[in-house]
Order: structure tokens, then C-alpha cells, then sequence
């Protein structure tokens, strides 16, 4: 596993550990890191790895240009908030398996993990394959179901909350959101709330002001950043 913020590497490693068939070998904060894992005797061999684009020493493109370059052929699944067509494009080009954008669902990030599994199952351990058996496993890597969010919850809300909290220069409470976005106070701290479940977003206390303390919101990658 390899993203440079520790809130979302922990929060997407409790989820791999939650699913039957994965265990969570290492997890890399950055592009050394993650070369260092691979290369490591002590690591059992790396067959997964789940990877975020924009890293603090490097670009997950060049880390899978430079995992090429060793010899090694682990699967990719690209765990990201970059939405760029080229960095998508590119990425298919080296051969990821599937890709996620951030912020998701725990129910989509099983569903990407256990579509892979599937296709890992039906080409595992053959020196030879059918083409029954190749559509099948390609098929498991594209399932035509649709994710949806928690009860309640609306794709689009939800995109307009993530770009209004990417976009904000200091940390914001609900109630800051809600006014910005028109909606309920109760409505942008559920949306909010979610973010932070999935590891997008993080909420501490709001010190200094008077009254009744109020919790802010950050999105978890530093300003500018993707």
C-alpha cells in the first residue's frame, strides 16, 4: 500500500484487512518507501499494490515505470484522487488493474478488491487458458453494477462538498460549508463526516473560538495539492 498521507494509508489498510483472501504486507509512505518494500528480503512477494498518484517524492506513474524498470510485476490498483485524462490514460497504459477515485465507499473499495480477486481466480496457477476463461477474468475486472452511496447520501452533494473542501484554504466547520453550499448544517457535517470515514478528509476541534467548541474540516492533502 503506498500513499503519503498516514490517515489514508491507515484507513485503506484497516479496509484490506477487513476483506477474506488479502493480508497487508507493507504499507509505503512515498515512492522510496515503496521501492525499499519491494526490494526488501523480509517482505513476502508483493502481488497487489494499491497505489496513489500524487506522492510526496515522486508520481506513482514514474513509481510504476521505475517497479517496470526492476523486473518486478505486481498488479496495480490505482487509490487516488487524480482525475486528469493523461494521468488516467497513462496509467491504464502501464498496465493498472483498476482505479479508484477518492473519496469512496467502503462498499466500492470492495468491490474493486473483489472484482480483481476474481480475476486473479480464474488465471491463477495455468500455463495455458481459454478464451472463455480470459473474458471471464476481464469481465471481473469491469463489473457492470452501480455503487451506491450510504443511504441518503447523493453522488452529486457529494462532489460538490469535496470540490468546496479541496478548494478551501484554511479548515472549515459545518456550519461554514453549509452556508457556502446551500444546505442544512445536518446535511454538510453527514457529507463531511463521510469524507473523514473514508480517509479524505480529517476534523479536529476548532480552538480559540468562544461559545461551544466546533469541530473543522481539511481535506487530507495539503494545499494545491490533488
Amino acid at each position: 500500500m503506498v500513499d503519503d498521507e498516514p490517515i489514508a494509508l491507515a484507513a485503506h489498510a484497516d479496509y484490506v484487512r477487513r476483506l477474506s483472501g488479502f493480508e497487508v504486507v507493507a504499507e509505503a509512505q512515498g515512492m522510496g518507501a515503496a521501492l525499499a518494500a519491494l526490494n526488501d528480503p523480509e517482505i513476502p512477494e508483493i502481488q497487489l499494490i494499491l497505489l496513489d498518484m500524487n506522492l510526496t517524492d515522486g508520481h506513482g506513474l514514474d513509481l510504476l515505470r521505475r517497479i517496470h524498470g526492476l523486473g518486478l510485476v505486481p498488479d496495480v490498483i490505482a487509490i487516488t484522487a487524480v482525475r486528469e485524462v493523461h494521468v488516467v490514460r497513462s496509467a491504464i497504459a502501464l498496465g493498472i488493474s483498476a482505479y479508484l477515485i477518492k473519496p469512496f465507499t467502503f462498499a466500492a473499495f470492495r468491490e474493486k478488491l473483489e472484482s480483481y480477486q476474481s480475476f486473479h481466480t480464474v488465471l491463477a496457477d495455468r500455463n495455458q487458458t481459454s478464451q472463455d476463461a480470459i473474458d471471464r477474468a476481464m469481465s471481473a475486472l469491469r463489473p457492470s453494477g452501480k455503487l451506491t452511496l450510504p443511504k441518503g447520501m447523493l453522488p452529486e452533494t457529494l462532489s460538490a462538498v469535496v470540490d468546496w473542501l479541496r478548494a478551501a484554504q484554511e479548515p472549515a466547520s459545518a456550519s461554514e460549508a453549509a452556508t457556502a453550499l446551500s444546505m442544512s448544517r445536518v446535511t454538510a457535517r453527514r457529507y463531511l463526516d463521510h469524507l473523514v470515514e473514508t480517509g479524505s478528509a480529517v476534523k479536529a476541534p476548532r480552538h480559540g473560538s468562544p461559545g461551544r467548541p466546533e469541530l473543522e474540516y481539511r481535506w487530507s492533502r495539503s494545499p494545491g495539492r490533488l
